[in-house]
């Protein structure tokens, strides 16, 4: 990837300061400059897909027909659809304001994870970064629309339990247990595609075509497994969030 215009670019720009961050944390000058020019690697990759789904939205938008729908609009409303229907499940009344989020969430995603498909690059959700950079986001909005739909008092509320006198302990423990989400979103996502590239590295390693093959295929299923269990928690957070004490 180092090859790749827009890494070029990325490290030019960023690199000087991810190796003093990393440098920060106790990492070495030579491990903090590979470390940076992965992340600038899966970062341009990550500018790529976001700019591929822009491109695919505004086409679907510009084409946008009642009559004859296009492929692009088919694929379009089935995605819509089908977001849209779970997110009711899950979330329910009022749900229609989150369905872009959560939708932008489980694209990026699968098509971050796909990219490994191709040979000679890395997933960019492989690497540890690019997970937390989501499960933070995602943890931002699910308590930004808390407080939203709840007021700060009211959504602080939940944090401290049904009766008042265990508030002083409920309150670290839900603390603790929100910032544990993010880590658990990170942790499946990172290392589940961590370990689908690496066995199928490994395997093209041993044996050329046939076989790997099988795990070409086996990382494709994970990739839709792992987009889709990371939207439905958030689904899960939100609907949490938002939901109105009684």
């Amino acid at each position: 990837m180092e090859s790749f215009a827009l890494t070029h670019f990325l490290n030019s720009l960023l690199q000087g300061v991810e190796v003093k961050l990393y440098q920060a944390i106790g990492i070495g000058p030579a491990d903090a400059a590979q470390k940076a020019g992965e992340v600038n690697s899966a970062l341009s990759l990550e500018v790529l897909v976001a700019a591929g789904l822009i491109a695919f939205f505004i086409l679907v938008r510009l084409t946008l027909s009642v009559e004859k729908p296009n492929p692009a609009q088919q694929i379009a409303e089935m995605v819509h659809e089908g977001v849209g229907g779970l997110a009711d499940q899950i979330i329910g009344h009022g749900y229609e304001r989150f369905q872009a989020f959560v939708t932008c969430i489980v694209l990026f995603i699968l098509f971050n994870n796909l990219l490994g498909l191709i040979p000679g690059i890395q997933t960019p959700t492989a690497l540890p970064e690019v997970p937390l950079g989501i499960a933070a986001l995602t943890f931002i909005y699910y308590n930004i629309n808390g407080i939203r739909a709840n007021g700060a008092v009211g959504y602080l509320k939940q944090f401290m339990g049904p009766l008042w006198w265990l508030a002083p302990l409920m309150f670290p423990i839900e603390i603790v247990s929100h910032l544990a989400r993010m880590m658990s979103l990170t942790i499946r996502l990172y290392a589940n595609m961590f370990a689908s590239d690496l066995l199928t590295l490994v395997w093209f390693s041993l044996i050329p075509l046939a076989v790997p093959s099988v795990f070409l295929g086996l990382h494709f299923v994970v990739s839709v497994i792992q987009a889709f269990v990371f939207m439905l928690l958030t689904m899960i957070y939100l609907s949490m969030a938002v939901a109105h004490e009684h």
